[in-house]
């Protein structure tokens, strides 16, 4: 592995959870962030404890991805750059388009264009990139086999129809475990800008002679998680809407699943990709290759909470999300011998315990629906 390691996004919740272990390892740690509000709050040394946790330990640059002077402050003596610095949320990033693409492609574009163009030490990338790339993912059709259904129409789901179809025959189709030679396809400018990073990362580090990994993670979680973004995180969302006293409003018919994913699984799972020679030039999901739905998350945050509050199915959607995904993960297992050691069950109850000893923040959720609803992205 390499000495020096530079983190984008390193205070963020998968890059500090990285930083610290990598610290653990004697690495010598540089974390560019900007500290978003959004995640950390007004005033980070109070209200994020993300960033708590590596303040002081690591080499903290607090700059943003797209300027130019921060990434060269940031790129000098590096070994290794772990990029995980995004915008995130799918429904935001459809009505904040141009934020997105700055951040997301722009910085990604900066990085790559310093590496190409001047001096430095890098001989490793990993890019974040995620499993919204693949939007609707893999299904089975009994009349054309795998399919990949494109995105539910608005006329079907306003019925109370939320089921994908095959886009041949227009049947119901079955969800298939999504692989990575898996058509893309995103349904979200959030899911375009992840497919264009990974894509800049791999092609460009190539032809320059640097080692490039792409990780596409399927829904991470754990402790450390924001509990105040009202955009991204399920579990966050719900949690925080629990500890309020609010009930819950349960998208579609609640049978739409997600595939959750441990944080300290996907730490491991990054390290691997910069500590092995078999991972250059490859692509890797990250998951648990288990599909788990949205009422099933609400239930069991509820019993680990020990709180009843009204959980609505209401049949309400979003436009660009997607139905289901997870992950398969033989290509991680077999190549790089990740084996995830988190289960559902298990990984809530550590994210519950953790939950229940913070300070729970307001609960902006409404304000988020509001906001897509103004942009008729909520129906």
């Amino acid at each position: 592995m390499k000495k020096n390691i530079l983190i984008t996004g390193g205070a963020g919740f998968i890059g500090s959870n990285i930083a610290l272990k990598l610290l653990d390892r004697g690495l010598n740690v540089t974390v560019l962030d900007n500290l978003s509000p959004q995640i950390h709050g007004d005033n980070p040394d109070l209200t994020s404890p993300l960033y708590r946790s590596i303040n002081n330990k690591v080499n903290f640059i607090k700059g943003s991805v797209t300027s130019k002077e921060d990434w060269i402050n940031a790129i000098k003596g590096q070994n290794a750059i772990i990029h995980l610095a995004a915008e995130t949320g799918t429904g935001q990033s459809m009505y904040e388009i141009q934020k997105y693409i700055e951040v997301n492609i722009g910085g990604t574009a900066i990085m790559l264009d310093l590496l190409a163009n001047s001096s430095h030490n890098v001989k490793k990338v990993v890019v974040a990139a995620s499993r919204a790339i693949y939007g609707e993912g893999k299904y089975e059709c009994r009349n054309h086999g795998t399919v990949y259904p494109t995105e539910r129409l608005d006329e079907d789901m306003s019925k109370g129809d939320f089921l994908c179809k095959c886009p041949v025959c227009h049947e119901a189709v079955e969800i298939l475990p999504t692989t990575e030679d898996s058509k893309i396809h995103p349904t979200s400018v959030y899911g375009i800008t992840k497919q264009n990073q990974e894509q800049m990362v791999l092609t460009v580090c190539k032809s320059l002679g640097i080692a490039a990994v792409g990780y596409r993670y399927q829904n991470v979680y754990g402790p450390g998680q924001s509990l105040s973004n009202p955009y991204t995180g399920i579990l966050s969302i719900f949690s925080t809407r629990i500890k309020n006293g609010n009930g819950i409003n349960i998208f579609e018919d609640g049978k739409e699943t997600r595939d959750f994913v441990f944080i300290d699984d996907v730490v491991n799972a990054t390290i691997l990709g910069l500590e092995k020679e078999e991972a250059n030039g490859q692509v890797y999901n990250v998951g648990t290759g288990v599909a788990t739905d949205v009422i099933t998350v609400a239930d069991t945050l509820s019993k680990f909470y020990k709180r009843e509050i009204p959980i609505k199915i209401s049949g309400n959607y979003r436009l660009g999300d997607i139905r289901h995904n997870f992950a398969d993960i033989s290509k991680i297992k077999s190549e790089l011998g990740f084996e995830p050691q988190w289960t559902f069950d298990k990984g809530i109850e550590a994210f519950t315990s953790w939950v229940n000893d913070q300070e729970i923040p307001e609960d902006k959720y409404e304000l988020s629906i509001e906001e897509m609803k103004n942009k008729g992205l909520y129906k």
